[in-house]
């Protein structure tokens, strides 16, 4: 396993996951007290277990052949524009020389277009895609969620491990379901504030959101009526 991989693995397990097991572990209250609910992945968790090596880590590059490999996971919310993620990254050279690397952490969901469901998303070329593991979490999705296409738009802070960090503007686009032919292929584009460039070449990379409607949640979660354990017998007339 790559460096990047157990990197990512880390930040994945101690930073998003406990977001996204908060979210996966919401009760009823929690889900009807927001409008839209999805949980994302770019590049990690069960998408990186199809064997396809382009699949994870996302890349993307800009006008001189630098490139960012970037991977992560979170939630959003669309009606207070609300979103908790965190991931890692890569930046290397032209000649693929490493320049930087560290975390980056969403601040923002500028926008969010969601393209629609995809039912038949989790399967490629009529197998199960990936695992009914999310990556270290060993939890199932939520009840009544279900996978969709969109492109969200998050403000994110790069924190590399030597040197200062950066603010940019991080686009994941999911090419499910009803999907604008401007917006036809998947992946990542990366634009730094200031002067610090725009990568918007996407390479290759996997994302998916994970749509939950709250009424479903909400009834999925609901207690079956019980059942009287010693009925009361009833007098048979001879």
């Amino acid at each position: 396993m790559s460096k990047h991989r157990v990197l990512s693995s880390l930040v994945i397990t101690w930073v998003a996951a406990p977001t996204l097991a908060m979210f996966l572990g919401a009760g009823p209250a929690r889900a009807q007290s927001s409008s839209v609910n999805y949980t994302f992945l770019v590049a990690a968790g069960f998408l990186c277990d199809s064997g396809d090596s382009s699949a994870c880590p996302a890349v993307v590059k800009s006008a001189n052949d630098d490139s960012y490999e970037i991977s992560g996971a979170g939630t959003l919310t669309t009606r207070s524009k609300s979103v908790t993620a965190a991931g890692t990254f890569t930046h290397k050279s032209t000649h693929g020389t490493v320049l930087e690397t560290g975390v980056w952490i969403a601040s923002e969901l500028v926008s969010f277009e969601s393209y629609g469901i995809a039912p038949g998303a989790l399967t490629r070329e009529g197998r199960a895609f990936g695992s009914p593991q999310l990556g270290p979490m060993h939890s199932r999705m939520v009840p009544g969620s279900m996978p969709a296409g969109g492109l969200a738009v998050f403000r994110i802070r790069l924190l590399p491990v030597r040197g200062l960090s950066r603010n940019a503007t991080l686009q994941v686009n999911c090419a499910m379901g009803k999907v604008p032919p401007e917006h036809s292929v998947e992946g990542i584009r990366l634009a730094f504030e200031g002067t610090g460039g725009e990568f918007d070449e996407e390479i290759g990379g996997r994302s998916l959101f994970l749509l939950t409607r709250p009424e479903v949640g909400a009834a999925a979660k609901a207690p079956a009526p019980e059942t009287e354990t010693n009925p009361v017998p009833t007098e048979v007339q001879q």
